[in-house]
Parts: C-alpha cells; sequence; structure tokens
C-alpha cells in the first residue's frame, strides 16, 4: 500500500477498477471505521477511513488488487439496552463481500461477552479479544469474466419444471464427476450432472443456499455440520467450500461457469436465498459482521428490551427489513446475482418475515414495493416461501401479483388425498386444477402455485410413504426437531421391509403422487433423489446431515430404474402436452358454442358427470376429463392451442375399481399413456368409450383420446 485516496461512497463493499480498490462501508452508530488488510502472514495493516458520506465510510486504495484479504473495524457505543454493539476488538466481515476465505473458530475471541459468565445477556463490558485470525475475511475479487454471449433461457413458468437439488448433496457421491469435482460448483456444471438433468426434462434448477454460511458451533460441538447453508454470513458470496477452486475468490469465476454450462444446457438457475435471518444467531451469537458494524440498523430488536432481537425465524434474529440501509443491501444484494452471476430467479425462505411491518405480515410491505418498481428484480423468478413461526405467518395465496408461491396447500391436499385421508375430494380437485382459489383474485396464473410434494424440509418422497413417525436421532437432539404431522403412510410396516406385497404398494403410491404433480396446473418441483427413490431413513429435518444419509446415492439410478424410467415418462407426457399446463384457468364453458363438452369435466367412476352430492359422498376415486380443444388461449405467435383430450382417472382406495369410460362425445377410444400400476408406467390399455376397465387400488391411469 502506498496511497490512501477519498474514493466514492458507492457501491458499497470492495470494488476492483483494474487499477485499484474502492472500499465502502454503512455505519450510522460508528465514531470511527478502520480497513484491515490481512497479509499472507496473517499480520494486518489498518487504513483510517476518514471520509464519510451519509453514514458511509470510504477510501480508494490505488494498489490493491483481488486476492487481497480485507476486514473493517468499527468503533463506537458499546450500549446493548439501546441496543449498540460495536466492539473494535471484532475484526468485521465485508457485509457486500463478494468472497471470504478461512473459518470460525468459536473461541472466546468470537464473542463481544464474557463466555464464562454468569449472566451474558447482562451488556457488561465486553472482554475485547481480538478477532483476527480466528474469524473469516472478505476477499477483493476481479469481476471480469468471460460470459462468452451467455443467455439467459427465460422459460416461462407455464413450461417450467424445477428440481430442488444440493450442490454437494446432488454431486458428492456421482460416480461418473471425477472425484475432485465432486461436492462442488464444477459438479453441478460437470456433463453427467447436466445430462441426468435434461434426461428427466428438468428446465430449472432450484439450489439450497449458495451464500456464504457457517456451521453452528453447537452442531460442530457434535459432530455435525449445518448442511443445508440457513445461516448466512455473505449475501454476495458464493459458499467457497463448494468451490474445486480453493484459490482467493476462485469460487466466484466457478460459479459463473457453472451458471453459463446450465445455461448452454437450457437449464435455468434458481437460488434459494435467507434474507430473513444471519448466522450471528440471538444475543449470545457471535459477532461476525452486521452486530457489530450497525446492531439497530440490521436488526429486528425487542421493543422491551433492545439487548434482545425479535425472532419470527427460529434461528435467533430477524434482520430489519424496515430500515432503508438493510433493505437496499437485500436489493443489492439480488440484483448483484441477476446482473454480476446471471442467476434467472430467487426462493424467498420464509418470505412472510420479509413482510413483516410491526408486528403483522403485511404482503404490501416496503421490500415488495421495491422489487415490484425494480427493473432488475421483478423479472426474474421471484417464489415465496410462504410463511414463517411468528403470529400470523401462514401466508400462502396472499403474495403479491408477480409472485409464486411454494403451495404447502397443495402438498398437505395431495399427501392427505394418497393416504385416505376421509372428505378431501373437493381439495384434491382445487389443487390439481391451480389452486384458483388461491391465486386467481390476485390476478395471477395456474403457474403462480409451486407445486410439489417433498422438499429437503421433511420426508423424501420414499420415506413419506415408508415411515409414520419421524426419525431424527441422529440430529442429536433426541428426536425432538423436526415437524411432528408428516402426512405420510408406511403402508404397514415402519421403515425398510422385505415384504414384497408393502413394495410394490409403496412404489404404486410414490409413482401416484408423481404422476399427480406432473398431470397438476401449476408449476411442478421435483425434490433432488425422489426420481429413484432416495431415502433419509426417517429422518424429516436433516440440516446437519453433511453425510451419506442426505448426499444422493447415486447406485439407485440402476438399482431403481423402473422409478427413474416412469419418472421420465411422466414428464415427457407434461411438456409435450400443453392441456397439464395451461397459462389460464380452466372456466368450465365449451370452446365453441353449441358445444357440450367444456374445458374440464369431473366424472364418476361410472363415466357420470358428477353432481353436488358426490363431492361429499366420501369418494376417493374421480376421472378428469381435460379438453385439448378448449385451452381457449393463444401461443406466442398468437395462434390458438389445440391439444389432446384425456381422461385422469385417479384411484385412492385400497381395492381395485371397475371405471366406465364416457360416453356421448367425449370420444370413441381412449389409450394409456401412463399407468401408475406399472413400475416403468407403460401400459398396453386400450378401451372404447363407454367401456369398462380396471383401475388398480392406489394408482392413476392417464387415458389419450385416440379415436
Amino acid at each position: 500500500m502506498t496511497s490512501v485516496w477519498p474514493g466514492s461512497p458507492y457501491p458499497l463493499g470492495a470494488s476492483y477498477d483494474g487499477a485499484g480498490t474502492n472500499f465502502s462501508l454503512f455505519s450510522e452508530v460508528a465514531e470511527r471505521v478502520e480497513l484491515c488488510l490481512i497479509g499472507r502472514d496473517g499480520g494486518e495493516i489498518r487504513v483510517e477511513l476518514d471520509e464519510v458520506d451519509g453514514y458511509v465510510w470510504h477510501a480508494y486504495l490505488p494498489t490493491i488488487t483481488p486476492g487481497q484479504r480485507y476486514g473493517f473495524r468499527v468503533h463506537g457505543p458499546w450500549d446493548p439496552a439501546a441496543g449498540l454493539r460495536c466492539d473494535a476488538s471484532k475484526l468485521l466481515a465485508d457485509p457486500y463481500g463478494k468472497s471470504f476465505h478461512g473459518d470460525f473458530d468459536f473461541t472466546q475471541a468470537l464473542y463481544s461477552y464474557d463466555l464464562n459468565a454468569e449472566d451474558p445477556a447482562s451488556g457488561g463490558v465486553p472482554p475485547r479479544v481480538d478477532s483476527l485470525g480466528h474469524t473469516m475475511t472478505s476477499v477483493v475479487i476481479n469481476p471480469y469474466f468471460d460470459w462468452d454471449n451467455d443467455r439467459a433461457p427465460r422459460t416461462p413458468y407455464h413450461e417450467t419444471i424445477i428440481y430442488e437439488t444440493h450442490v454437494k448433496g446432488m454431486t458428492q457421491t456421482h460416480p461418473g464427476i471425477p472425484p475432485e469435482l465432486r461436492g462442488t460448483y464444477a459438479g453441478m456444471a460437470h456433463p453427467a450432472a447436466i445430462d441426468h438433468l435434461l434426461s428427466l426434462g428438468i428446465t430449472a434448477v432450484e439450489l439450497m443456499p449458495v451464500h456464504q454460511f457457517l456451521h453452528d458451533h453447537r452442531l460442530l460441538n457434535l459432530g455435525l455440520r449445518n448442511y443445508w447453508g440457513y445461516n448466512t454470513v455473505g449475501f454476495f458470496a458464493p459458499h467457497f467450500q463448494y468451490a474445486a477452486t480453493r484459490n482467493a475468490g476462485g469460487a466466484v469465476a466457478e460459479f459463473k461457469t457453472m451458471v453459463k454450462a446450465l445455461h448452454q444446457a437450457g437449464i435455468e438457475v434458481i437460488l434459494d436465498v435467507v434474507y430473513n435471518h444471519t448466522a450471528e444467531s440471538d444475543h449470545l451469537g457471535p459477532t461476525i459482521n452486521f452486530r457489530g458494524i450497525d446492531n439497530a440498523a440490521y436488526y429486528r430488536l425487542r421493543d422491551d428490551d433492545n439487548r434482545l432481537y425479535k425472532d419470527f425465524t427460529g434461528t435467533g434474529n430477524s434482520l430489519n427489513a424496515r430500515h432503508p440501509h438493510t433493505l437496499q443491501l437485500i436489493m443489492d444484494s439480488l440484483r448483484y446475482w441477476v446482473l454480476d452471476m446471471h442467476v434467472d430467479g430467487f426462493r424467498f425462505d420464509l418470505a412472510a418475515t420479509l413482510a413483516r411491518e410491526f408486528y403483522d405480515v403485511d404482503r404490501l410491505s416496503a421490500f415488495f414495493d421495491l422489487v415490484q418498481q425494480d427493473p432488475v428484480v421483478s423479472q426474474v423468478k421471484l417464489i415465496a416461501e410462504p410463511w414463517d413461526i411468528g403470529e400470523g405467518g401462514y401466508q400462502v395465496g396472499n403474495f403479491p401479483p408477480q409472485w409464486t408461491e411454494w403451495n404447502g396447500k397443495y402438498r398437505d391436499t395431495v399427501r392427505d388425498y394418497w393416504r385416505g385421508q376421509p372428505a378431501t375430494l373437493g381439495e384434491f380437485a382445487s389443487r390439481l386444477t391451480g389452486s384458483s382459489d388461491l391465486y386467481e383474485e390476485t390476478g395471477r396464473r395456474p403457474s403462480a402455485s409451486i407445486n410439489f410434494i417433498t422438499a429437503h424440509d421433511g420426508f423424501t418422497l420414499a420415506d413419506l410413504v415408508s415411515y409414520n413417525e419421524k426419525h431424527n436421532e441422529a440430529n442429536g437432539e433426541h428426536n425432538r426437531d423436526g415437524e411432528n404431522d408428516n402426512r405420510s403412510w408406511n403402508c404397514g410396516v415402519e421403515g425398510p421391509t422385505d415384504d414384497p406385497e408393502i413394495l410394490q404398494l409403496r412404489g404404486r403410491q410414490m409413482r401416484a403422487m408423481l404422476a399427480t404433480l406432473m398431470v397438476s396446473q401449476g408449476t411442478p418441483m421435483i425434490s433432488h433423489g425422489d426420481e429413484f427413490g432416495r431415502t433419509q431413513r426417517g429422518n424429516n429435518n436433516a440440516y446437519c446431515q453433511d453425510s451419506p444419509l442426505s448426499w444422493m446415492d447415486w447406485s439407485m439410478l440402476t438399482s431403481n430404474a423402473d422409478l427413474v424410467e416412469f419418472v421420465r415418462r411422466a414428464t415427457r407426457l407434461r411438456r409435450k402436452h400443453p392441456v397439464f399446463r395451461r397459462r389460464r384457468f380452466f372456466d368450465g364453458k365449451p370452446v365453441r358454442r353449441g358445444e357440450q363438452i367444456r374445458d374440464i369435466v369431473w366424472l364418476t367412476r361410472d363415466g357420470i358427470e358428477m353432481t353436488d352430492d358426490d363431492w361429499y359422498s366420501g369418494f376417493k376415486s374421480v376421472t378428469v376429463y381435460l379438453n385439448g380443444e378448449a385451452i381457449a388461449e393463444p401461443n406466442n405467435r398468437g395462434e390458438r392451442i389445440v391439444d389432446d383430450s384425456f381422461l385422469l382417472c385417479f384411484n385412492a382406495h385400497m381395492a381395485d375399481i371397475e371405471v366406465i369410460t364416457p360416453n356421448h362425445g367425449f370420444a370413441r377410444q381412449w389409450t394409456a399413456v401412463l399407468d401408475t400400476a406399472v413400475p416403468t408406467g407403460h401400459s398396453e390399455l386400450v378401451v372404447s368409450a363407454g367401456e369398462s376397465f380396471t383401475l388398480t387400488g392406489r394408482s392413476v391411469v392417464v387415458l389419450q383420446r385416440t379415436g
């Protein structure tokens, strides 16, 4: 370092321009701020940031280049009772850091209170143990990358099939990926991984958190890790432990290379993002960055005691999305991932927390207003997990018009129907047809419903049909963690079995739910490994299991090849036929005046249109006619879409039933194109109009009009 220039307050963070680096940090409560440059020997050079504009402290250093490690020290008031927690003994990570280096050792140095104190919450004078050498440091990156005319696929929602996956979990054991690339972004970009996605008809991967996160001290003491990654340290940096290239800043280029490879294959990249809380936890957590920079600006503090945090997330704190600089951080982060990292959308973890104004969930909060008017963020896929743990936090159906939502009601209804719960038929019909009761009044389309049966949180599909109870003992919490109401059914035996009848039933149950997912209106999402029956041995909360328990077991691709082929057949059917992915809701009207056959008709097993009484008769079987000539919406060229017509036949009874196909103008002949009673889904069934066929218990048959 030879000189220090005033620099600029924006952009925030460290910005390399080819000659030097501008550094800036927001803190409204700071009295002094020092930039700390970390040498290869672990020592530091401190640079006073004398320039302050609008509470942003900044300087430009003309000789600082990519690879430089750095942090900040914020000098200011220590008064926890007033929500102030400045502690200059802590080397603080840059909230806008694009890359990180090192790790946390969770010694006294990370904490701004005496770990041995009888009352740590008292807010006494902190012990002032320096955290340099005990904490992560930020790294200056080179922003240049040769995208080589990278083009976003921009797949419309109604043509999208999402695959929720984990960078490490998907690639860690894949035999087709070189060992040195397994568990990394480079592994996700490998042809072996991409070819599997393409074989399933996947159009978008939804990656579990890749923002830089830390592993909780408690978990490390138990020999576990924060596998899921919902514990963010940096909202701008790809988690560097997922990079095969371990040089400083290498994760950024490797992540971009992954996105580029997926785009070339026509696959979008959606990030699961966690803007509702950070890894600093509650008042007893470590001081990593936000707490020591400006505690009251970044976090929601309790009204009755500013030493403590409001917690709508169950993690110890909630980000203060009401503060303008915190809102700016979130929006800057989102724009960075779109513009610089080329991602195609976001799934917002516990999104209801971002909507909270004071104690209420308000879908017109400042955050959603900003997203609505933002010319960058408003144009990508925005998916809400529409709940948190606070009062009034379940907000399925209540997000603004440009948002889609994980439809928890779809998940619960489909699970209930296939495990034989009574009085679910009407609800099942609503979920199958796009949940218009949730989305139509806000001007949204069926694709606003992200339909899923399983996700990372909860049972896998195989476990959903194999366990009645959770089995989370490996998590070290005496099986107290995880959801107790799983809406699962073990088909008669808890866990593994050699009974062929139970194994056959479990197979039919899995195929029936997967088929339901693929013929439902909305946007389907598959959880990784469900295509070949991945199991977590009954663990429904594997957040801390960075082990074979959570990783995909690729040997099952061969051992359960029939299920893989079934999924491929089901996704091909969906992608080929627009009648399963309509852009508009059904309206019950015929396509042309004078015609009798409407866009959708609900039939009993006798082939007769259902009456109001039938919906409440306790039926567990139903047939649905989808009229491919009554889609009533144009394609991108303005041409009217015409498709084949189908009968969807559902039987949630244990016993086989006889189903009569409808007569009177529906079709002369029907041919099965998907049969969940058959392991691969392939069937030779052909039936004429008005004739009966046997619909196997716990199964779905999709019939296509062929006559």
